[in-house]
Parts: structure tokens; C-alpha cells; sequence
């Protein structure tokens, strides 16, 4: 066997001592650049990484301090919000020193939790009725109706204030005052609407949805348990029967009949016998007049000006909290959406 080992002091030509330091000195070298170049690698390796690391951390800093900001942001606009509300609820006192119209608006559906409740309009009227410059407190109203409870109570509000004084409560409707709204209105010494408002839908509704066959066809169990046999009747995924059918149609009569006996007080004679009236119908403000469920075609500054010669107005509303009202509007948007009732009864008198 040959010995394949190879020897550079022993193979080729014979060199001498200085050619073989020389060849020795530039091994070293060469083995000495290997080990740079591997050090130098490493070297650009370990500032790749704690670039990396750097970079992050860097990351990390900018959006720790983006959510700071935002939080921040959103304390201060809270605050500003707030204190915003406060002083337009200071500022509308209505204390301007000279005879005006004290006007409380009815805007939006009528609703305990919304921005047209019982509680904030009587405020309003309040407010309105103690001014001694307000020459008349004056219901400014847009809505399409809704709570029964709390036009009652806006109603029964203004029957009563008429009954402390001369001041007279007027109302004005602007795009629409329907049944609840009307409700209200029709409490006022006078209604007043422009040609094309709508008024009036004299009637009460209760809507839902019967999903019983549907969720028989999805093969749901509906498990309802109730002490009282009739308690859960209005459930959606349940079957009505003919005797609760009739009871519900009932209480809705009843509802019906009391919006029809407080119109009936409050307009009185102004009124016409047509039947249609009370059966829900809306009606333009030019029909209307005809009808005597308004006393004369005007708007806001037109009343103004015939009874002050000029328009002044005075806002006497409550002010809402500016995060309650963005909530209610949210929730308000997400029901329409979803198509849920958000209101606290099932009976209504509102446009459907």
C-alpha cells in the first residue's frame, strides 16, 4: 500500500530555508485572512441582529406611545365633550332679557331613554313656562310618535300648566307630528304645521314577528317556561291562539281609545265628524286644517313675527350628554339594522 500522505519538506523539489519560511509565512497569513473574514462575519451577523432588536424595541416605543396619545385623546375629548354639555345646558336658560318665544323641541322618536322623553320635554316646558320674557312656551316638534306613557305624560304636563296661568303652550310641527307626537300636540291652546308637514295617524300599533315555522324547519326546540299560562303569549316563537289574539286586540282598542277621548279634550269642537280621523290616517298640514286637527297654516318664525313683530326664539330643551347621545344613536342604528324593537313596550303610537 502507497503512502498517499502528502509533505512539502519531503516532495518536490528541495527548497531552501528561505523559500521554505516564506512559503510557511504565507500559509499563516492566508489561514489568518480565513480567520478574519469568519470574525468579520460574525461581527456583521451580531449588528444585523441587534439592529434588529433595536428596531423593535423602536416599534415597540412608537406604538406605546401612539396608544398613550390616543387614550389621551380620547380623555380630553370626553372632558371637552362634557364640559361642552354643561355649558350649553347652562346657556339655555333662556334668560335673554327680552320677549320671545320659549321653544322646547320634541325631535326624534318619543321613547324614555331617547332624546325626546317625558322627562326632558316637561323640563323643557318648565323651564320655559317660569321665564317672565317668554311671551308664549312653544312645543317644536318632529317626530313620528312612539311611547304611549310618555306623550300621556307630556300631555297631562301641559293640561296642567294651562291651568296655572295665561301663558299660552303652542305647538308646531315641522316635517312630521304623528301619533304620539300629535298626542302631545293636540294638549297645546294651538297647533300650527306648514302645507306639507304630516299630521295626525290617530291609532296605536304592536308589531313583531311569528318565527315559529322557521325555527321548526331548523329543527330548534324553543324551551319557555312561565307560571301562568298566557305569560308568554307574545313570544315570537310561539303560536297565538284566537282568545289571546282577541285579549291583545283589546288593549290596543283601549290604547286606542284613550289617544282618541284625549284629542277628542283637547281640540274639542275644532274637530270635524269625519269619521277617518281616529282610524290612523296621516294627513298633510293643508288637510289638516281642514280636518281641525290644526288651527292655521305657519311655521316657526312666521309665529314669531306675528306675535312679536320680529323672530325671537329662545331654546329652553335640556341638553343631552354628548356620550349618551352617540350610545343612543349607535344603539339606535344597530336595532334598525337588525331589525329589533328597542322600545320598552310593544304598543306604540308611532308611524310603523
Amino acid at each position: 500500500m502507497s503512502d498517499q500522505r502528502h509533505d512539502d519538506w519531503t516532495d518536490g523539489p528541495e527548497l531552501s530555508a528561505e523559500a521554505a519560511r516564506a512559503r510557511r509565512d504565507a500559509a499563516q497569513t492566508a489561514a489568518g485572512a480565513d480567520d478574519e473574514s469568519v470574525r468579520l462575519a460574525e461581527i456583521r451577523l451580531l449588528d444585523r441582529w441587534i439592529g434588529d432588536v433595536l428596531a423593535e424595541q423602536r416599534r415597540a416605543r412608537r406604538w406605546k406611545i401612539f396608544f398613550r396619545l390616543l387614550f389621551a385623546g380620547v380623555v380630553i375629548a370626553g372632558l371637552a365633550l362634557s364640559a361642552y354639555g354643561l355649558l350649553l345646558a347652562e346657556g339655555q336658560s333662556g334668560a335673554s332679557g327680552e320677549r320671545h318665544l320659549g321653544v322646547v323641541d320634541v325631535s326624534g322618536p318619543i321613547d324614555a331613554q331617547g332624546q325626546a322623553s317625558a322627562e326632558r320635554i316637561i323640563e323643557g316646558l318648565r323651564r320655559a313656562w317660569r321665564d317672565p320674557d317668554s311671551e308664549a312656551v312653544v312645543l317644536h316638534i318632529n317626530s313620528p310618535g312612539g311611547s304611549p306613557v310618555q306623550s300621556q305624560r307630556v300631555y297631562d304636563e301641559i293640561r296642567y300648566l294651562e291651568a296655572q296661568g295665561d301663558k299660552p303652550i303652542l305647538a308646531v310641527i315641522e316635517d312630521i307630528g304623528a301619533s304620539g307626537a300629535y298626542y302631545m300636540a293636540s294638549a297645546a291652546d294651538r297647533i300650527y304645521a306648514s302645507p306639507a308637514s304630516l299630521v295626525g295617524s290617530i291609532g296605536v300599533i304592536s308589531a313583531g314577528f311569528g318565527l315559529q315555522g322557521a325555527i321548526d324547519k331548523l329543527g330548534v326546540e324553543r324551551r319557555v317556561f312561565t307560571a301562568g299560562e298566557n305569560k308568554a303569549f307574545l313570544d315570537p316563537f310561539s303560536p297565538v291562539a284566537p282568545a289571546q289574539r282577541e285579549f291583545w286586540q283589546s288593549v290596543l282598542d283601549t290604547t286606542h281609545q284613550q289617544f282618541i277621548d284625549a284629542v277628542k279634550s283637547g281640540r274639542g269642537k275644532r274637530l270635524s265628524d269625519d269619521p277617518r280621523i281616529f282610524s290612523g290616517l296621516i294627513w298633510t298640514g293643508q288637510q289638516a286644517l281642514q280636518l281641525g286637527l290644526i288651527d292655521d297654516i305657519s311655521n316657526l318664525e312666521q309665529l314669531s313675527r306675528s306675535r312679536l313683530g320680529k323672530v325671537s326664539l329662545e331654546d329652553y330643551t335640556p341638553a343631552l350628554d354628548p356620550w349618551s347621545l352617540f350610545s343612543q344613536k349607535l344603539t339606535q342604528a344597530a336595532a334598525h339594522w337588525l331589525g329589533i324593537s328597542e322600545a320598552a313596550s310593544p304598543v306604540r303610537y308611532q308611524l310603523p
